[in-house]
């Protein structure tokens, strides 16, 4: 008698209990929603906007802890190969280039907001929000300091900072109510 195949009800799949087949496809999807988010540049003041941290955070803490990490990783070693998954630049070269703080900040960012997720903090509005903020700044305290380290303290904070926060409060803000909004639809 052949086994008969788990059904998952609608509405509560969740990545990491996928099979592992699944899990690569989620991946791959993960790699390339972020590679097409890299690539959007929206014009914005002071300058343009990239939908890169908004989605690697809001797809994070989506997948959960382990996918989420394993997404990033595969993202960072597609764009080390020369994939363009980056918003300009590929190859290993790129990795230690000036925005290669940043790149590894998405990947401490991803595992923050995999934890958070997987762990039930962003069961509520402030859980949700602290997140998030908190998943904004593992992205910027390596890109700075990786920053500072090429070009000083200074001009990693008035050029690799300061000019980004309006378009990271807006992504953030954009961020956190898609991801409160799902888990209302999901609830209700």
């Amino acid at each position: 008698m052949p086994a008969q195949a788990k059904t998952i009800p609608a509405g509560r799949i969740r990545p990491n209990s996928l099979p592992l087949p699944l899990k690569a496809v989620a991946i791959g999807l993960g790699v390339c929603l972020i590679a097409a988010a890299a690539h959007i540049s929206i014009p914005f003041w002071p300058v343009s906007m990239t939908m890169q941290s908004g989605t690697i955070l809001l797809l994070s803490a989506v997948y959960g802890s382990g996918l989420a990490e394993a997404t990033l990783a595969a993202y960072l070693v597609a764009g080390a190969l020369g994939l363009p998954v980056f918003t300009s630049g590929a190859g290993l070269a790129y990795l230690v280039g000036p925005t290669g703080g940043y790149l590894f900040g998405f990947l401490a960012a991803s595992a923050l907001m995999g934890y958070c997720a997987s762990r039930g903090i962003m069961r509520g509005w402030l859980g949700t929000i602290a997140a998030f903020i908190a998943g904004i700044a593992v992205i910027y305290v390596p890109g700075i300091a990786w920053l500072a380290v090429l070009f000083g303290a200074q001009k990693a904070l008035a050029f690799g900072l300061v000019p980004f926060l309006p378009a990271e409060a807006t992504k953030l803000a954009m961020a956190v109510l898609l991801y409160r909004s799902g888990r209302m639809l999901r609830a209700s």
